[in-house]
């Protein structure tokens, strides 16, 4: 039978480790003669980097690079148990999330020789993870995904050096993403991708005519998986089309209303909605609800079962409560698997161009087959991340500055807590609470008494860092 994950590294016979190049035994020098035409007698990555190719990064329909085939003795210089010399073992990679996507991702970049890997994820591993995100045991069930998956990789890969960061993506600052030559992207949650994209392409510098400096352009890959859908998309910040961009593509979270969760509940979510936004601050008003708890979760579940069962509702289940409470989409590990192989393949591209970039978006349905179906997603023009946007917006002369701030959390721009200011004064701030208490009067004034017909207002919000927006008001009666 096939060996499955990162057991695949592990040698059939006496259970040695072996390098993705081959074995770690000293080289010889019929190995060099021969490590052009593969290792031991089998490919590997070296095969592509030590040869000119035809389909190299220069000839794709994103060039960002020019492919430069290593050369005999780059490839020979290893020795023990190091890796051969090569643009893969010099780059740094950040992975962000070690959850179904982060597990597949982590065991192909060491089985594919890139050993400077760091790995940011603030969840800890709950039981129903073990069943696809295979770097975890039942003995770490309640551990931080990032210092587990990381402590696993290094010990059965010992030419990886994983790094482990348990905390939020926005604990870091642009400095930390910095430092990396990639960033590959498994989140599951869009408005996590939505910062991270919004601080990537705020790391670019761009010169008097607008182009990007692109040695500060650090490329993101990005994938996502939805039960036997998913993608994989390759974002260079202020070339290609950025995260925000295709925001549209994403639906709004479904929720539900607060009247029918609490008086005619018809769906099990109703039920599920009932225990975790209604029923838990009733019984536990001190504490806040933790998702990763499998006691705290338990707890929902029995409640809305109960709540189920008075209305004659079928349908709660642990997993469904997990995936309402916790937003979770359906994974089906094949999925992940197939997404996390394009992400890290294109991150081989990225680092060493010896194939031609992504432009820009795979998508894969499985449902239909093994289909795959690959597109340029255009960058948007008034893009507010990647672009300096400017905006007209015609509203009412009642219009209150409260309900311009509702439009824009609530409309095509889904900003999350917009900060408003005009050229004379400061309008609304949301932070810090002394400014959010001094400006909160302006919110139930109408805008005609604040500011003048055709003004520029500059909106900011600190879920989005370096958002660029122009607003121009155009008062109509």
């Amino acid at each position: 039978m096939a060996k499955r994950g990162v057991d695949a590294i592990e040698s059939a016979n006496a259970g040695q480790k072996v390098s993705p190049f081959g074995s770690m035994r000293k080289k010889t020098s019929s190995d060099c003669a021969s490590a052009t035409s593969g290792i031991e007698g089998r490919g590997s990555l070296l095969t592509l980097l030590s040869r000119p190719s035809p389909f190299a990064n220069e000839t794709g329909e994103l060039p960002i690079g020019e492919f430069e085939p290593l050369g005999e003795a780059a490839v020979c210089s290893s020795g023990g148990g190091s890796l051969p010399s090569s643009p893969l073992t010099t780059a740094k990679v950040l992975v962000v999330g070690a959850g179904g996507l982060g597990c597949e991702i982590l065991k192909d970049l060491a089985l594919s020789g890139v050993p400077n890997v760091d790995v940011i994820d603030l969840d800890s591993i709950d039981v129903t993870n073990l069943n696809r995100q295979f770097l975890f045991r039942q003995s770490d069930v309640g551990s931080s995904k990032a210092e587990v998956a990381a402590r696993f990789i290094n010990k059965r890969c010992p030419w990886m050096k994983v790094t482990a960061h348990h905390g939020k993506i926005q604990d870091k600052g642009p400095d930390f993403y910095a430092g990396f030559q990639c960033i590959i992207s498994g989140l599951d949650n869009i408005e996590a991708r939505r910062w991270l994209n919004a601080t990537v392409c705020g790391l670019v510098e761009v010169d008097d005519d607008g182009d990007p400096d692109p040695s500060t352009i650090v490329p993101i890959v990005d994938g996502g998986t939805e039960g036997f859908a998913g993608q994989a998309r390759v974002i260079l910040p202020r070339i290609t089309s950025c995260f925000e961009c295709s925001l549209e593509a994403f639906p709004p979270q479904k929720s539900f209303p607060l009247c029918t969760v609490a008086e005619t509940p018809r769906l099990p979510e109703h039920c599920i909605a009932y225990a975790f936004t209604l029923q838990w601050p009733r019984e536990f008003p001190d504490r806040k609800l933790d998702t990763d708890s499998p006691d705290d979760m338990r707890w929902v579940y029995e409640q809305a079962l109960a709540r189920a069962q008075k209305y004659n509702i079928s349908g709660v289940t642990y997993m469904l409560t997990m995936g309402v409470v916790k937003n979770i989409i359906p994974a089906v590990a094949s999925t992940n698997a197939i997404v996390a192989a394009a992400c890290v393949n294109e991150t081989i591209k990225l680092l060493t161009f010896c194939s031609q970039t992504l432009n820009t978006y795979m998508m894969y349905m499985g449902s239909a087959g093994v289909y795959s179906h690959t597109f340029v997603y255009e960058p948007k023009d008034d893009c507010i991340v990647c672009k300096a946007a400017k905006k007209k917006m015609q509203i009412p002369r009642k219009m209150s500055l409260n309900q311009l701030i509702q439009n824009l959390m609530d409309g095509e721009l889904r900003l999350k807590g917009p900060s408003i200011s005009s050229p004379g004064k400061t309008l609304y701030m949301q932070r810090p609470p002394s400014l959010e208490k001094a400006t909160r009067p302006n919110l139930d004034k109408a805008l005609s008494a604040l500011i003048e017909n055709g003004e520029e207002l500059t909106v900011t919000d600190e879920k989005l860092p370096n958002l660029n927006l122009t607003l121009t008001i155009v008062f109509v009666d």
